[in-house]
């Protein structure tokens, strides 16, 4: 009978160790998801930053072996496309008659990439693809087909399309902190061509009266999805050719003394949570110990109580 009542305690106490044990596992992996889940996003636009910035260093390796020869060959082939692209009455719907054409042209280092952007005012530089595929749109910026080279001239409109508001990259994200006056720099291999902004349209996605060539004018339309989140419509932000701005008198507009990379501040936040969480659990954990420690030395002093009556 007193060996029933010992096994009887000693299953009771496993059964409790078993159940604080579960709870905290339970715990420290529902901790774990949602610190994974607060982080994704940082990390992920870290490493396509990063991913990014090779791309444009890649590139600019690249056309360091290429001779004067080479690029004026490139750019002969994206003018030529311009004209007989300005030769389609309705180019974003034309425009694949030029396919043959298109896909070779400016790329070279056969993976699409023509060049990149450059926008101070939001801190980006992105590299540039052809066409405008989820592949392309979903960590770059993408050429929108129908539209000019972005190699500059008169009687050019390049377009230029990204996304904003992806968990996993920034890129147009902040497009909508761009004004009247702002500058932007595209460069195609040993071109670097600069746009100010003249122009911030809302329109609907069909819309692309404002994405025509002007007679006498080389524009260049940055385009992303607006409201943020929602997305029915489209924010154009149009720059107009000037002259090249000379880096010794560049405006610096990086207006923080110092900015601290999310990707270093976001698990600095979260280490305090975590070592919080594991206080916790560590005292919880020390209190049902004792309370079963309790309980079990009641148990034993009820058990001897009733032997000896």
């Amino acid at each position: 009978m007193k060996e029933n009542k010992q096994q009887k305690v000693k299953k009771t106490k496993k059964k409790k160790k078993k159940s604080g044990l579960g709870s905290t596992i339970a715990l420290v992996a529902i901790f774990f998801v949602g610190l994974c889940v607060l982080l994704y996003p940082t990390i992920s636009d870290f490493w396509n930053e990063k991913r990014q910035s090779q791309a444009v260093m890649n590139y600019e390796d690249l056309i360091v072996d290429l001779t004067p020869e080479d690029f004026q060959d490139y750019f002969d082939k994206a003018d030529d496309y311009n004209r007989k692209l300005r030769k389609i009455s309705f180019p974003f719907i034309g425009y694949s008659a030029l396919d043959d054409q298109y896909y070779s042209t400016l790329d070279v280092n056969g993976d699409g990439m023509m060049g990149y952007i450059t926008i101070d005012k939001i801190k980006i530089q992105l590299p540039i693809y052809h066409g405008t595929s989820d592949k392309v749109l979903n960590s770059a910026v993408g050429h929108m087909e129908g539209s000019s080279f972005p190699v500059g001239g008169v009687n050019t409109h390049s377009v230029l399309s990204a996304h904003r508001g992806l968990p996993s990259a920034k890129l147009f994200t902040n497009l909508d902190k761009m004004e009247i006056g702002d500058i932007f720099t595209i460069t195609i291999l040993d071109r670097t061509i600069t746009y100010q902004v003249d122009q911030v349209l809302i329109v609907l996605p069909g819309e692309v009266n404002n994405l025509y060539v002007e007679k006498g004018q080389d524009y260049c339309t940055l385009v992303t999805c607006t409201p943020y989140g929602i997305n029915t419509h489209r924010m154009l932000v149009r720059g107009t050719r000037i002259e090249n701005i000379e880096e010794e008198k560049k405006i610096n507009i990086f207006t923080e003394a110092y900015q601290i990379d999310p990707f270093i501040v976001t698990p600095a936040v979260a280490a305090p949570i975590l070592g919080a969480l594991l206080i916790y659990l560590m005292v919880k954990s020390s209190k049902e110990k004792k309370k079963n420690a309790a309980l079990a030395k009641e148990n034993k002093k009820k058990s001897e109580n009733k032997e000896n009556e």
